[in-house]
């Protein structure tokens, strides 16, 4: 019977080191990650990089789904509350924990990244804007749902609390990325409760 032979066993923790990418993608974007700081935080070679990731852009999609399915958790659960008062409350309290914590990159990822991104990186650009066009969709009809149970008063337009409700997020990212303490962003969160149309 003829001898199988096997690759060399990787020498590195495939799943840390994707943690560690994706902590440098978060911090300085697509665009502002190089290669050398990516190998540097993952602690490999160019080559184990490619074998493992393939090349920069797959490795930021991979990055990006391990963000979202571990720091953006708290958006289906946000979605799942009983009325869109507690459906904001949640983003917005979500996004501060997250945005504000000691332990990551301030700031979201994919408003990060989106904003720094320039033409070189258009297929980048291309893959983020649908996973925000998704984001936008669920939020939508989650929305629309809340009006059509009368949760959220007729004059409201289910589109425009979304658009609304989006750009507190986003501003809230930005603002996060560029130093605004916890006070200021829990104070953005109170303020956006406070004036909600909902019951």
């Amino acid at each position: 019977m003829p001898k199988v032979c096997k690759g060399r066993p990787r020498e590195f923790d495939v799943d840390e080191a994707l943690a560690a990418a994706l902590r440098v993608f978060w911090s300085k974007g697509y665009e502002g990650a190089s290669l050398t700081d990516l190998t540097e935080a993952m602690g490999i070679t160019r080559p184990s990089l490619y074998a493992a990731f393939g090349n920069k852009e797959a490795l930021f999609k991979k990055a990006l789904d391990l963000y979202e399915r571990e720091k953006l958790a708290y958006v289906g659960e946000a979605l799942a509350a009983p009325t869109s008062r507690e459906v904001a409350e949640r983003l917005l309290t979500g996004a501060l924990e997250m945005q504000t914590s000691e332990c990551e990159p301030r700031g979201c990822m994919r408003v990060i990244s989106t904003i720094s991104c320039g033409q070189e990186a258009d297929s980048v650009k291309a893959d983020l804007m649908a996973r925000r066009g998704s984001s936008h969709q669920a939020m939508l009809d989650r929305m629309q749902r809340a009006k059509d149970e009368g949760d959220l008063p007729a004059h409201v337009d289910a589109a425009a609390m979304t658009d609304y409700l989006l750009a507190i997020l986003q501003g809230m990212s930005v603002q996060a990325s560029s130093g605004a303490s916890r006070a200021q962003l829990e104070q953005v969160v109170r303020t956006s409760i406070a004036i909600w149309p909902g019951k």
